[in-house]
């Protein structure tokens, strides 16, 4: 991941108010306090490594699994 979307998932974290730190040219520190921070965190995380095409299967799934 490079610089701004690391950045980016780090601005997006603090919207969610997970604790983070983000220095520069450092990893992305994080905290994780329970599973719905563990799992917002790999949902923030997905939006900026997977292809467009794995989140809309990713959202087809989700939506077919609940509705059928």
């Amino acid at each position: 991941m490079n610089w701004a979307d690391r950045w980016q998932v780090y601005q997006r974290l603090k919207e969610l108010d997970i604790p983070c730190s983000c220095a520069a040219n450092q990893a992305l520190k994080v905290e994780i306090e329970n599973p719905t921070t563990a799992v917002q965190l790999w949902s923030v995380i997905r939006r900026f490594t997977a292809s467009r095409q794995d989140q809309i299967w990713t959202l087809e799934r989700c939506w077919h699994s609940r509705y059928q």
